[in-house]
């Protein structure tokens, strides 16, 4: 008699598009990671350019400048969004039920904390130095913390929100903040003359990476 052989079942949609998009936007990373170590001269002659423009427009307007250090120093600095990160975990673990989901979002934030760090002792790029800078920042430049932080703590708790169904106007209002964020923080940081473009699009470019696969494992393997 023919046994049916026992497979397991097929992976959910959800589940193949996060692993997707986590491998496409982990590429991109590398190349981008690639092109900033070999010092491409298209993409540093960009930054350059962009760079000098920002910081003379910031010389230029210390009102607008004082505003983005405020932002980059209180709201959307990386000890903030880790902080919110803490708080929707504390959350989580009292609602007791969803306790492997805090312990997912804590471990997606420190996993991309270590990425950036790992990743700044190992390139060791630079940050653009200025005869009159308005801000200034340590350790090396790339990628942006700022940008990954905000990228990563963000962008999971959008998916959350979305997947315990959050209404239409919660919905709109989280996006829009969390893009405004997320977008901002990056502006701020080449305004202020801290770090080079392709530091923040790196920064973006791996947050999202992060998040990517970490709703993947999310989908894979809660309980």
């Amino acid at each position: 008699m023919h046994t049916p052989s026992v497979d397991s079942p097929p992976a959910p949609a959800p589940y193949r598009t996060a692993v997707r998009t986590g491998l496409v936007l982990g590429l991109c990373s590398l190349l981008l990671l690639v092109l900033v170590w070999a010092g491409w001269h298209p993409l540093t002659s960009a930054d350059g350019d962009v760079s000098r423009t920002a910081h003379r427009w910031a010389v230029a307007d210390p009102d607008v400048t004082h505003a983005c250090r405020i932002l980059t120093d209180w709201v959307w600095d990386p000890l903030t969004m880790r902080l919110l990160c803490a708080a929707v975990a504390a959350w989580l673990v009292w609602r007791r039920s969803a306790w492997w989901t805090a312990v997912w979002l804590v471990t997606a934030s420190a996993v991309g904390t270590v990425l950036q760090q790992g990743l700044k002792a190992a390139v060791g790029r630079e940050r653009p130095v200025w005869p009159d800078p308005v801000d200034s920042a340590h350790y090396a430049s790339y990628p942006s913390g700022h940008a990954l932080t905000a990228t990563v703590v963000l962008g999971l708790l959008l998916w959350l929100l979305r997947r315990h169904g959050a209404g239409p106007a919660v919905w709109r209002t989280a996006v829009a903040v969390a893009a405004v964020s997320v977008v901002g923080v990056g502006l701020t940081r080449v305004w202020l003359g801290v770090h080079w473009p392709s530091d923040v699009l790196g920064g973006w470019l791996m947050g999202t990476t992060v998040v990517a696969l970490a709703i993947a494992a999310h989908l894979r393997w809660r309980p």
